[in-house]
Order: structure tokens, then C-alpha cells, then sequence
């Protein structure tokens, strides 16, 4: 093998990546959107999905998402999973809402302890899975229900927080610097996801645990303190995503964030995490994060999708379709070496008569 070829396998193969393939839909699809949704009225100006501040609401709208998608990439690679955060997402939009109308608080103040309460929230996921070795999924299946019957109960399902002051709804409804308020905040926690994940001992013991949890044991990382440590991150960042939602619309409600958790982890299996554990990339998760934002507000913007005014629903079909083609689309990834070796196998010689 010549020295010189060396690189150009590793262009290949970097090429190739998950991640690779994946922006390379995500620049057809904005492409897609761009020509189908994009039109020119009759005084000459641009409408639909080409203009800046549509690009701008697809940075709006997908910070929420984002940030939850942001918060499951820890879960999901310890091999775990994390049903809740859409519903958590929704009880502190309603207690920042109800801490700052009712008790008075100062928003910072609010903002502060509706943090440290969705990071306890998270710490009751934390207790179930590691104390009592509960599966994730049951787990996080009960603290869905409960969080948003929470939400409810405090409201009576009837109750919305409004009148929220100029300088809070900045965050949501604003723009800093020429990019919208939460897109800077954003981009601060996935940057520090990324440091945890890509940087940082906490990151490798992670894709250990997923991998092996009985070999990370035995290896002696402290598996119940790290996976405790996920879904406490996971509940702060989701009472975050609370608060901005709650900035963008102006108002908090008990419905807030319903399905979120859906696309958050349809994101994160896009972005290429193993749903088993074990492996994937907190750029992968952004990747994916944008790629379903993309379609969102761009289906909005098609005329036959405008005619119809299904845009949710079309996006709601579209991102489970993603979710199972991601699944599917991993096995079958992972199938192929097996079926070529089996072919490959040489078949058992008869006994000799």
C-alpha cells in the first residue's frame, strides 16, 4: 500500500460519516425549501421561505427542541432514555409563571428556582433508575404523565401566565447582535454539552456505560453517580427550555412542549446516537436539530401544504417517519458486515463415508 493512499481513505471515510451524509440532506432540503417555498409578489419582494427572517424564526422556533435534544444526548448514549422533558418543559413554564405572577418573585429570582426545580425533577428520574435500577423508559414514562399532570392540576387546565415584562419577553422575542435573543444562549449550552460529552473524562465514561454497563462497573467507573448525572442535567436544561418558550410566546400554559420530546429524540437518533447506547456526537445531535427545524418551517411555507393548513400535522407524519427510518436505517447499517459474512462462510464439509 502506497503512503499516498492513506489520506485519501480517510477523506473517503470522513466523507461518509453519519454526520457527513446528514448535512449533505440538510443542505438539499434547505435547498428544497428554498426554490418550492420561496415566491416573489407583485411589488417585487420576497416571501416565504427564503427571507432572512424566516431563517431567523427557524432559529427561534427550534432553540426549545433544541435544548431538550441537547439535554437527551447524554441520556441516550449511557443508553438510557428520557420520556419526560417535554412534560417537565411544561410544569416549569407554569412554575416560573406562577412563581413570578403569583408569588411576586423578581423573574431572576423565578428563573433561578424554576432551574433548581427541574433539575430536581430530574433527580427524581435519577433516584428511580440508579437507586432502585428501574428501566429508563418505564421510569421516564410515569415522570411524562406526572410532570404534565402536574401542569394541569396547578392550572385546573385553564389557567395561562400572562403580562410577562418587556425585558424578560426579550429573550424570546428579540434579537441580540443580529441573531435572535436565545440563539446565544443556545449556542452557550451546546457548547458546553460538547465540552462534556467530546472533552472531558465524564464523556468517555458515558459511551462506556452504554457500551457495557456491567464492564464499566467492573472497570470501576462510578456508573450510578454518572447516570445520576445525566438526567439531572437533563431536567436543569429542560426547566431552561421552559423559561425561553415561555419568553418566545409571551405566555405560559400547561400545554407547553407537548410532543417536544418526540422531536428532541428523533434529533438525536437522526444526528447518528446509537438508541442502545454507547456511541454518538453532540454536532450530530445539532445536525439533526436543524434538519428537522428545517422542515418544519419549511413545509409551512409550501403553497400545497398552505392550501391544506396542515403544516403539524405533515411535519408531526414526517418526523416519525424520520424516527423510524433513523432506527431502521442503524440496524440494517449494522446487518450488512453480518450477512456478507455469513455468505462469505465456508460451507461444512460432509463427513467422509
Amino acid at each position: 500500500m502506497k503512503p499516498a493512499d492513506v489520506p485519501a481513505r480517510d477523506w473517503k471515510a470522513l466523507l461518509l460519516r453519519h454526520e457527513m451524509i446528514l448535512l449533505y440532506v440538510l443542505i438539499a432540503e434547505w435547498l428544497f425549501f428554498y426554490f418550492a417555498g420561496t415566491s416573489v409578489n407583485r411589488r417585487g419582494v420576497v416571501i416565504g421561505f427564503g427571507t432572512l427572517d424566516r431563517q431567523f424564526d427557524v432559529l427561534r422556533h427550534s432553540c426549545e427542541i433544541g435544548l431538550l435534544a441537547l439535554a437527551l444526548t447524554p441520556v441516550i448514549i449511557t443508553g438510557g432514555i428520557d420520556l419526560s422533558v417535554g412534560s417537565l418543559l411544561g410544569l416549569c413554564a407554569i412554575l416560573f409563571g406562577k412563581l413570578w405572577h403569583d408569588a411576586g418573585l423578581p423573574i431572576p429570582v423565578a428563573a433561578g428556582l424554576t432551574l433548581v426545580i427541574g433539575t430536581l425533577a430530574g433527580g427524581l428520574n435519577a433516584v428511580l433508575v440508579t437507586a432502585l435500577r428501574l428501566p429508563p423508559l418505564i421510569v421516564t414514562l410515569g415522570t411524562y404523565s406526572l410532570f404534565r399532570g402536574l401542569a394541569e392540576a396547578i392550572t385546573r387546565g385553564a389557567v395561562t401566565y400572562t403580562d410577562f415584562p418587556a425585558g424578560f419577553l426579550f429573550l424570546g422575542q428579540e434579537r441580540w447582535l443580529g441573531l435572535p435573543t436565545q440563539a446565544w444562549l443556545f449556542a452557550l449550552v451546546a457548547l458546553a454539552v460538547w465540552l462534556l460529552v467530546h472533552r472531558t473524562t465524564f464523556g468517555r465514561s458515558y459511551r462506556a456505560i452504554g457500551y457495557s454497563p456491567e464492564g464499566a462497573r467492573h472497570a470501576g467507573l462510578p456508573v450510578a453517580s454518572r447516570l445520576a448525572g445525566v438526567y439531572l442535567l437533563a431536567g436543569g436544561i429542560a426547566a431552561l427550555a421552559g423559561i425561553i418558550y415561555t419568553a418566545r410566546l409571551g405566555q405560559a400554559k400547561a400545554d407547553a412542549g407537548t410532543g417536544y420530546e418526540l422531536f428532541a429524540i428523533t434529533a438525536v437518533v437522526l444526528g447518528g446516537t446509537s438508541i442502545f447506547g454507547g456511541t454518538g456526537s453532540v454536532h450530530g445531535t445539532l445536525l439533526g436539530v436543524a434538519a428537522i427545524a428545517v422542515l418544519k418551517n419549511g413545509l409551512a411555507c409550501l403553497p400545497v401544504v398552505m392550501e391544506l393548513n396542515a403544516a403539524e400535522e405533515i411535519a408531526g407524519l414526517l418526523t416519525g417517519a424520520l424516527l423510524l427510518l433513523a432506527l431502521t436505517g442503524g440496524v440494517a447499517f449494522r446487518m450488512v458486515p453480518r450477512l456478507r459474512r455469513s455468505r462469505g462462510a465456508p460451507s461444512p464439509t460432509p463427513p467422509s463415508s
